[in-house]
């Protein structure tokens, strides 16, 4: 497989320590990365920002530093506008548009993007039915620079595998994989190994990270006792030292036929503080353990 480093771990959005894009593509490349995955919003690769002049300035970071530009990373959630007359989800299909540009500007072939998250209000078919049709247009508009669309199963529509292949299904365009990630199935209890395994012939790039499980109490003092809380709380921690069994996940890909982009993210408060320091450590121990289980390149 090849590595890839998410620029959002440098992104400062959870205390981490912030780096420009052209420190990061540096960065990447000195702790031994394949590949960057950039994101698609401030401090990074905004639509807003990025103009001609920054594309080839990037275009000759990556090219110095010996570094693909493989993914960029959509912000999306396709749950439909309160207001009727606002056009939400136009202007998302408008803002993958500009990001594809860009991508393909920058010779990555995919854009991750995420589904929708449950609403109170909203209809499961009605919600399932707005996001097919947002998503097969984001695909087609997608092919038009020549790229793909990977959904990250991430949000609460098609979160489990099984829907998820169901919503690739209704999709049903030749350039919409999946950006499949063992986290969520992890914390929601589905069989790492087969769901990987199941996912694996559709799968365009996968983003890891590893966490530790903190269960949660709440005191009751007329019962001088705690009642648990939940769920837990979940913390990022180096790589394989966390509950997740990327040995088994990495297994039911490969059994599945993947040997595509697995991307290191630090997309969350991590052990040991946003300090530069720590975060290199962490992007490191990614490096290794990757090797060590014979799955780099």
């Amino acid at each position: 497989m090849q590595l890839g480093l998410f620029s959002l771990s440098y992104g400062g959005l959870w205390g981490q320590t912030t780096l420009d894009l052209r420190t990061f593509i540096r960065r990447a490349a000195e702790l031994g990365f394949d590949a960057v995955m950039l994101a698609g919003k401030r401090p990074h690769l905004s639509p807003l920002d990025t103009d001609d002049r920054a594309i080839a300035a990037l275009k000759d970071e990556l090219q110095t530093a010996r570094m693909q530009c493989a993914v960029v990373a959509a912000y999306t959630d396709l749950t439909p506008a309160t207001a009727a007359e606002v056009p939400y989800l136009e202007m998302q299909i408008a803002y993958v548009e500009s990001l594809c540009r860009l991508g393909a500007a920058l010779g990555a072939t995919i854009v991750r993007v995420f589904t929708a998250y449950a609403t109170p209000t909203a209809s499961p078919h009605t919600a399932w039915q707005r996001a097919v049709t947002t998503l097969r247009e984001m695909c087609d508009r997608a092919a038009v620079h020549g790229m793909t669309i990977a959904i990250q199963n991430h949000h609460d529509l098609a979160v489990h595998t099984t829907a998820l292949l169901e919503l690739l299904y209704d999709i049903d365009r030749p350039n919409c994989k999946l950006g499949f990630d063992a986290w969520s199935p992890a914390l929601r209890g589905e069989d790492l190994y087969a769901a990987a395994k199941s996912a694996a012939p559709y799968t365009a790039i996968t983003t890891n990270a590893d966490y530790i499980s903190l269960p949660q109490f709440r005191y009751r003092p007329e019962l001088v006792n705690y009642e648990p809380v939940g769920p837990d709380l979940v913390r990022a921690v180096p790589f394989g030292t966390g509950f997740i069994d990327y040995a088994a996940f990495f297994r039911g890909l490969r059994a599945g036929g993947f040997d595509g982009l697995a991307t290191y993210e630090m997309c969350s408060p991590v052990r040991g503080g946003g300090a530069l320091e720590n975060l290199d450590q962490y992007a490191r121990t990614y490096v290794r353990w990757m090797r060590e289980h014979g799955l780099r390149h």
